[in-house]
């Protein structure tokens, strides 16, 4: 298994072709990201040899239904199994693969609250998009997370697609789903695959310093800010 993905045996295993990996174990990806969670407990963004067998020993766990977790290692149980496995073309995703976790009736509210917020050239800056993600009230560590996340190409800036998948994740988070520490492929948009890795255990942070709670108050509000109060999922 190793070999498929560390091809010149450096001893580590990269978060993006890790991913691509484990995904073929046909597992969800809330259960993916646990997986790599307690294989990357240090929050490397990688996968040293000892990490990828924790990682493959969970996906046999989990594939023969078992919780996953630590203790779960110390079963008895078959070998993972993995789709197309004998592929050399393991770290490339699949050409076909064009589904986005992001539904369609989403994407069109997203972009509604997107475009209230004035974006310029086709993009909004992390002071724009933090009164949105304060607004949901969620802890600023699952904020930072999903900031992290969404930014794919790491511009500082959000555009319509990424800020897209940033209302995704708080809005999976309002209802209590965990927001993964990987993004997993299905959320990645279409229009970014293939050209950005994603790489987890980055420290999160929001875009700036939260301001204080009466400052907060005191946000005016653009007609979308309060949207994710106010509108279901």
């Amino acid at each position: 298994f190793i070999f498929q993905v560390d091809p010149a045996y450096t001893g580590r295993v990269g978060a993006s072709e890790a991913a691509l990996f484990l995904k073929k174990s046909g597992l969800s990806d809330i259960i993916l990201g646990k997986i790599w969670d307690l294989a990357d407990p240090e929050c490397k963004g990688y996968l040293d040899k000892q990490g990828f067998y924790v990682a493959l020993r969970l996906v046999a766990c989990a594939q023969n239904g078992h919780d996953v977790n630590l203790s779960s290692l110390n079963l008895t149980v078959p070998p993972p199994k993995f789709h197309d496995t004998s592929s050399p073309l393991l770290i490339t995703p699949p050409p076909t693969e064009t589904h986005w976790a992001v539904r369609v009736e989403e994407k069109a509210k997203f972009d509604g609250i997107f475009e209230s917020l004035l974006p310029v050239n086709g993009l909004l800056s992390g002071d724009k998009v933090k009164p949105v993600l304060m607004n949901s009230k969620l802890p600023l560590d699952i904020l930072g997370r999903v900031w992290d996340l969404s930014d794919i190409d790491k511009d500082g800036h959000l555009d319509k697609d990424e800020f897209a998948v940033a209302m995704h994740l708080v809005y999976r988070a309002l209802e209590k789903e965990p927001v993964p520490s990987l993004l997993p492929p299905s959320l990645i948009p279409p229009s970014k695959r293939k050209k950005t890795p994603v790489f987890p255990g980055a420290v999160p942070v929001l875009p700036a310093s939260p301001p204080p709670k009466d400052s907060l108050r005191s946000t005016p509000s653009h007609g979308s800010v309060n949207s994710l109060n106010s509108t279901g999922s």
